[in-house]
């Protein structure tokens, strides 16, 4: 493995390309800072995959819709490089918004509906054009052979996968396993939002999904209305409002007529909801080849 220590940040896309060209293989991971373990375990499957590590830093306008959380995002750079250097990140880029969206650019749209317009596409329709956007100019800027995104956010993946493949981007892109609290719960940057009380709520969602995996899996349960029924009575009994608790195709994430796993390649569990003011997702793959 090449030596690492000295980490260097890029504030421009020119001095990114300039600093990237010494590089040979690269695994890129795009974050929006507020680094957790979850993001630490795609720094340490990137220093599998590739000689060369390069990290963004950049809490994204074009995905938030006015009222969300954007300005009160965590924004803890420091301490974002530093786990960074500590990881064996090899440089990190950490663009301000104009760098990213210059002012006097007509902006471009992009989107992959068949996957995006449905579950937080329905709850979010800015969320998706916006993730396209940026990863589509970070995949552009930074040149990596591989990208490696979180399980966690399972549509996200899906969308960005297939834009990759019909754009011709020759970014490899892999999702990497979920990374959960010793109690389940999946890391996310806005748990730091949740009250003590509505910490252990959050915990429904992967109890909903193991409700799921249970009927599926073990009680032999091919109705998807069913499961669906049951998740959704599982969040509201720990009073967690569903936006959505669904079972879908693994890949194209449609609706199914019936749950017939050893048909394809498994099912995937998805759920999201509020708990107190805090939104929350997760995911979980039955009856396949889970991550989870």
């Amino acid at each position: 493995m090449p030596d690492q220590s000295d980490m260097w940040i890029a504030r421009t896309a020119s001095d990114l390309r300039a600093r990237r060209r010494s590089f040979s293989s690269v695994a890129f991971v795009p974050t929006m800072g507020a680094l957790h373990a979850g993001h630490l375990a795609l720094i340490a499957a990137g220093r599998k995959l590739a000689d060369y590590v390069i990290v963004s830093i950049f809490v994204n306008p074009t995905q938030f819709a006015p009222g969300e959380d954007f300005d009160r995002y965590p924004r803890p750079v420091t301490e974002d490089l530093e786990k960074c250097g500590q990881a064996g990140v090899s440089g990190v880029y950490a663009p301000d918004v104009d760098q990213m969206y210059p002012p006097d650019v007509p902006a471009c749209e992009l989107n992959v509906p068949e996957l995006a317009s449905d579950l937080e596409g329905a709850f979010r329709p800015h969320f998706f054009p916006g993730v396209c956007r940026v990863v589509a100019k970070l995949l552009n800027m930074v040149q990596a052979d591989v990208a490696v995104f979180g399980q966690k956010d399972y549509q996200q993946w899906r969308v960005v996968e297939a834009m990759a493949a019909d754009l011709a981007i020759p970014t490899r892109i892999v999702a990497m396993p979920t990374v959960r609290e010793a109690d389940g719960l999946a890391m996310s940057s806005r748990n730091v939002y949740l009250s003590p009380d509505d910490r252990i709520r959050a915990l429904a969602l992967r109890k909903a999904m193991l409700e799921a995996k249970l009927m599926i899996e073990d009680a032999g349960e091919t109705d998807p209305a069913a499961v669906e029924q049951a998740m959704r009575r599982t969040l509201e009994a720990h009073q967690v409002a569903p936006d959505y608790a669904v079972i879908r195709h693994p890949r194209r994430l449609t609706p199914l007529d019936s749950i017939a796993p050893e048909l394809t390649g498994g099912v995937v569990a998805l759920v999201a909801g509020r708990v107190g003011m805090v939104r929350l997702i997760d995911n979980m793959v039955v009856g396949g080849p889970s991550h989870d």
